[in-house]
């Protein structure tokens, strides 16, 4: 098929959360993107590793967790954005999904989550693990994934900026809770929005090949 790309809307629950899909050809798997606090689907650290991910032949799904009401409430309050056990619900259900509705056909599903979308797609994964294939975190907070992170039994990549010496610290932490599935890297000269030059495009590439090595 045609490469794809649109804003498709996906019901979860009862709310309508907008998602920007791109599929290339015949794409090897499809990739559910997780942002961190006080992002949204158009971050464009996010959109930057996504495009890497196009390149090879995974499709992309980045999704506002949050439907615009409770984005103007959280604009406000900042609640909704730590409210780890929404986020994850939300990511389940678009797991389900993807994997119902098959809109890149029937691929595996893999997860990429930053900041604190990365504790929200490790508890996604530890109730969806039937349906998800490997797990991405960039300078995420794992940690706040709680107990569910001793549950989770897919291939999980855990990257961190080398600068960023508080998350390097969380990051060991929550290494020990995942045990096997569960590598650590971090990236010389990175803090942690990775904006120094090259450290977001290593970001990209070694996601990419994490994706492309485990969703087969």
């Amino acid at each position: 098929m045609d490469e794809q790309r649109g804003t498709v809307t996906i019901p979860v629950g009862d709310v309508q959360l907008p998602a920007d899909l791109m599929l290339p050809p015949q794409p090897v798997g499809v990739v559910l993107f997780a942002h961190g606090s006080g992002s949204s689907r158009h971050s464009p650290r996010n959109v930057a590793v996504a495009r890497t991910l196009h390149g090879r032949g995974l499709g992309t799904v980045l999704v506002d967790l949050l439907s615009p009401a409770e984005d103007e409430v959280d604009a406000r309050t900042a609640e909704l954005r730590f409210d780890i056990g929404l986020l994850a619900s939300r990511l389940a259900g678009i797991i389900d999904w993807l994997a119902v509705e098959r809109p890149a056909g029937d691929v595996p599903i893999g997860l990429f989550g930053a900041s604190t979308g990365a504790a929200a797609a490790l508890v996604a994964t530890a109730s969806r693990a039937d349906r998800v294939g490997a797990v991405v975190s960039r300078g995420g907070r794992p940690d706040l994934a709680g107990a569910a992170l001793a549950q989770v039994r897919t291939p999980t990549l855990l990257l961190v900026g080398g600068l960023d010496e508080e998350v390097i610290t969380l990051n060991e932490r929550a290494l020990a809770e995942l045990g096997e599935v569960g590598e650590l890297r971090v990236i010389p000269g990175a803090t942690h929005l990775f904006e120094e030059p090259g450290t977001l495009e290593q970001v990209a590439e070694q996601a990419g090949e994490w994706f492309t090595t485990r969703l087969r």
